[in-house]
């Protein structure tokens, strides 16, 4: 049903078409690649202004630039400034970044259980976006939850066993949905030893930081597992294809009957956290035809796994879905561009304000990049697998690691020659171009965003984009919520949700070792 133009809708439109004017004027910028910074003279394609200025600058006046605030004793021209000011006024706010650049070893605010294989990252994820679903519930009366890409189900046992609520995880891997069962079966063996179900769990060790409130007691109901996959373009009921791949059950019906309930008729709230690619627009695909379904909770990631005209012609793209932004002239968006979005501004800018020996990974790519291009012009930014600590390396070392993983011999190629040095010499200058085209990274992700939402407002949705997450340690941080009623309660108590989880943990796990907070994601060519 189409709505009535609204001033937020008109709003937004327009925010839309800025963006995408401003993207075609950069569309060079946009496009590159770092790895060909010397294959194709990368440098040289700036305003000879804009050169002038980067040649000198150091790494923390580029993170001033990212961050709005210029930098110690920098001098830009005027162009690169209303450029970069340009960029930041369009991109969507990330949210308030929190006292700490990572997440405590262990949340406080999650029952020790929970916290059981679950990264401290993961941990802040879930905690907030399990709120985030329980505020849904009670503004819609529906306290069923479909995770749609549960992954190990980490997700769905915070909503099941520590809010409550009933759920259904869906994986496409088998192999993840059966590894989500027995983490299940471990933590109702835990509950079982104890006696009454959902007590403290086992106990904490070398807490450092005091927990403001208990967790709360769990529930004795785990989520149901289903092993599947979600097809885009089946309606609701039929929404299922066989696990790829397969898990060692028997393949299992669409619990959710049709069309778009539960199998008993109600009513469910649908979400997916960090669902990848076209999972994401698929989710709000079945949102929007199937009156069943109450509400919708989507964080996106992956979005160069976006299937997007003229790659994938006949198929229901994932971007555009909007019939505003199909219509823009310059709205397409190449795999360089969406892979772009996919980047970590925040982390990016604490390397340069720390002045990071990880800085020379880009240009060490950059120079390998040409050397192989040296050695066989067939080859075009092939994959090579990242070399672990490349940043503790010299180059010859850097270069003997990458060069075999793309058939090259090293002992044929001189590694140390002056043209090798001379590039290793623009090291400045390769992290003042990835600078660059960093600034433009949320540009991308807040267009991809406002498409979804455009979509989702033509068709009449009360819809959002919320900074849930802190961006510094989890750079997908936005989440597009939708439903049916008004979202003005929904909303209007994350900010006290917030305060709740800002930077309380203990410094160590509990019970088991814990691995380090996974790094932000990357998706440049290695």
């Amino acid at each position: 049903m189409a709505a009535p133009l609204c001033p937020a809708l008109h709003w937004e439109q327009q925010r839309a078409a800025d963006i995408i004017c401003l993207l075609t004027l950069y569309r060079p910028l946009l496009d590159a690649y770092v790895i060909d910074f010397f294959t194709e003279g990368l440098w040289a394609q700036l305003p000879l202004p804009w050169q002038t200025a980067l040649a000198t600058a150091t790494p923390p006046q580029l993170a001033g630039l990212l961050g709005g605030q210029g930098g110690p004793g920098a001098a830009w021209p005027l162009s690169l400034l209303a450029f970069a000011a340009a960029a930041r006024a369009l991109a969507f706010p990330r949210g308030r970044l929190g006292v700490s650049p990572r997440p405590p070893c262990q949340s406080t605010r999650l029952h020790p259980l929970l916290r059981r294989h679950v990264k401290p990252k993961k941990q802040h994820e879930i905690r907030r976006l399990g709120k985030l679903l329980q505020r849904l519930t009670q503004a819609t009366g529906c306290d069923r939850v479909v995770d749609v890409g549960a992954g190990q189900g980490h997700l769905s046992r915070f909503l099941a066993f520590g809010l409550g609520l009933s759920v259904t995880a869906v994986e496409g891997d088998g192999r993840l949905a059966s590894m989500a069962e027995r983490f299940d079966r471990e933590l109702l063996r835990e509950l079982g030893k104890t006696g009454v179900p959902g007590n403290e769990g086992p106990p904490r060790r070398h807490q450092t930081a005091p927990c403001h409130r208990p967790s709360s007691p769990l529930a004795p109901r785990g989520p149901h597992h289903v092993a599947g996959r979600l097809d885009p373009g089946a309606p609701w009921g039929e929404f299922l294809l066989p696990p790829d791949p397969p898990g060692p059950g028997p393949a299992t019906r669409n619990p959710l009957g049709g069309p778009g309930g539960s199998e008993g008729g109600q009513r469910v709230l649908v979400t997916g956290l960090h669902a990848c690619g076209d999972l994401s627009p698929a989710l709000l695909r079945h949102f929007a035809r199937s009156p069943a379904v109450a509400a919708v909770a989507s964080v996106a990631c992956c979005y160069m796994k976006l299937s997007a005209p003229p790659e994938h012609p006949g198929s229901s793209p994932g971007y555009p879905l909007s019939a505003w932004v199909a219509k823009l002239p310059g709205h397409e968006l190449s795999y360089r561009a969406r892979e772009a979005a996919c980047h970590a501004l925040e982390e990016y800018a604490g390397r340069l304000r720390g002045e990071s020996g990880c800085l020379r990974a880009h240009c060490y790519r950059a120079v390998l990049e040409t050397l192989i291009r040296a050695a066989d012009p067939s080859k075009k930014r092939p994959g090579v697998q990242t070399v672990k600590k490349a940043h503790a390396l010299s180059f010859p070392q850097y270069a003997r690691l990458g060069l075999p993983r793309v058939g090259l011999d090293p002992a044929a190629i001189s590694l140390d020659s002056e043209a090798v040095g001379a590039m290793l010499e623009q090291q400045h200058k390769v992290v003042a171009f990835f600078s660059l085209t960093l600034l433009l990274a949320p540009l991308v992700e807040t267009l991809i965003l406002l498409d979804r939402l455009l979509y989702l407002r033509e068709q009449g949705f009360q819809c959002a984009l919320v900074p849930l997450f802190d961006p510094r340690f989890s750079p997908r941080n936005l989440v597009l919520v939708a439903a049916r009623a008004p979202l003005g309660t929904v909303l209007s108590g994350l900010d006290e949700d917030s305060s709740e989880d800002e930077d309380t943990g203990v410094a160590e796990p509990s019970g088991e070792k814990q691995s380090p907070p996974a790094p932000s994601v990357r998706h440049e060519p290695q």
